[in-house]
């Protein structure tokens, strides 16, 4: 469950099924921080947002319960009409709106919808809550490219280990022998991306969990990807380790560079 600040409001969006959602209730509190609930039911009130909910429930829910919806909304705004989201969700089994209890309970609306009752608050508010979900969107995005870019380094790495346990493991050597042969060789990648071994990244960052590579860049784990399948090549040909971290460190400044000037003309993703 992700966050926004909109005006010094905290905002909590959550995902289901691939779908957006945004704490309403925690935009009302711009209205009402004491009794953020009624700002909602009053919204709910209103005709014209029964007639919205419900259109977006046809268009994008074939589980809505349209014949008990028909005569919500001949009631809706007349002074005796009372609405809240979970009578809204049970009578017309609604997926637009979902209410959770507990720590990061509320009622959450799809992000449209959401928008729609921000307008209603706020019209100002609503432009910063736009522009604020686009941002986490942007920020969810580019995770999501360096997790591709992490798992594409992690499938290379079993390319790579191949290659060293084919070429440069003897049969008969022991596991902790082995292990030490792998660790050697990844450290040939880290040297040449990198500069320095995984251990004496250890050294200078104590507080931090993972490995150096956790905490590359996407274009620096592109980079690994490519080196990690070039050292395999090497490996089979029987270059040895030390012209290897030459040649390695070479393609890693070129290809650096040809990476960082790409990103600067905005074509990498």
């Amino acid at each position: 469950m992700a966050k926004i600040i909109v005006k010094n409001q905290t905002i909590k969006t959550l995902s289901k099924n691939g779908v957006d959602y945004i704490c309403i209730t925690d935009i009302a509190r711009q209205k009402n921080p004491i009794e953020p609930k009624d700002v909602v039911k009053n919204w709910l009130r209103s005709k014209n947002t029964l007639e919205y909910l419900g259109l977006w429930e046809q268009l994008n829910n074939p589980n809505f319960k349209g014949v008990e919806f028909d005569p919500l909304l001949k009631e809706a705004g007349s002074n005796a009409f009372t609405m809240s989201p979970t009578r809204w969700v049970e009578l017309t089994n609604a997926v637009g709106i979902i209410c959770k209890s507990g720590a990061n309970g509320g009622t959450y609306a799809q992000r449209d919808i959401a928008f729609k009752f921000a307008s209603w608050v706020s019209v100002e508010f609503e432009l910063y809550l736009i522009k604020e979900f686009q941002r986490l969107k942007e920020e969810e995005q580019k995770q999501i490219g360096w997790s591709a870019k992490r798992e594409l380094s992690k499938i290379n790495y079993r390319i790579h280990t191949d290659a060293i346990k084919a070429n440069l493991i003897p049969a008969e050597v022991t596991r902790e022998q082995a292990a030490m042969k792998y660790a050697d060789e990844a450290d040939v990648l880290n040297i040449a991306m990198f500069g320095m071994t995984a251990r004496q990244w250890r050294e200078q960052n104590p507080d931090k969990k993972g490995n150096i590579r956790d905490y590359a860049s996407i274009n620096e784990l592109i980079c690994l990807s490519n080196m990690e399948n070039l050292n395999a090549v090497f490996i089979n040909d029987g270059m040895v380790q030390s012209e290897r971290l030459v040649k390695l460190n070479q393609i890693a400044i070129q290809q650096m560079r040809i990476l960082e000037d790409t990103e600067g003309r905005n074509l990498l993703n």
